[in-house]
């Protein structure tokens, strides 16, 4: 006789542990919890926002062990063990700004800010893979990202000169 697969009822809460932005979690979520909430509302970390929930707009990226990754598309359960950077931990020590956010703000890449975060985990990663992108290939970088206020020309710039910083202070 074949066994039937347990059905867990949907309320019912698993342990996850990984770590966000270097400092280790320990949480109960529901299986269905989304990754985005399960890190604003049981971890804190209100940067990741959330827009379109279809992981079509990229407000939610964050990094998953380096990768760029949407958080509104991932249970929370499924990172377990995971290292995960949101823009939260993008920030150089000492409260100094990381060179994407440094970029931004010299270059004024955000206007109402709501698309920042995903834009600026996204484009954190894009650079460790091409730490020297032509306007193309940054155009390229962001391309899965959407903004609704900025027309792109500003983000543009930051990337360029995110890469620019990234050289100068020798590639962090």
């Amino acid at each position: 006789m074949t066994s039937q697969p347990e059905i867990l009822a949907p309320d019912a809460l698993h342990h996850v542990t990984f770590t966000v932005n270097g400092a280790a979690y320990e949480i109960d979520v529901p299986a269905r919890r989304l990754l985005s909430d399960a890190l604003r509302q049981d971890v804190g970390l209100t940067g990741t926002h959330v827009g379109c929930e279809h992981g079509v707009c990229g407000a939610c990226t964050i990094l998953m062990d380096g990768r760029p990754v949407r958080a509104c598309l991932l249970f929370a359960v499924s990172v377990q063990g995971a290292s995960l950077t949101t823009v939260e931990g993008l920030g150089e020590p000492g409260d100094r700004l990381g060179p994407v956010q440094q970029a931004f703000k010299e270059c004024h890449g955000l206007q109402c800010g709501f698309c920042t975060p995903g834009f600026l985990t996204t484009i954190t990663a894009g650079l460790r893979e091409n730490p020297d992108p032509t306007e193309e290939e940054a155009r390229e970088m962001i391309a899965g990202n959407l903004c609704r206020c900025t027309g792109y020309q500003n983000i543009v710039k930051s990337v360029l000169r995110a890469a620019e910083i990234r050289r100068e202070s020798g590639g962090a």
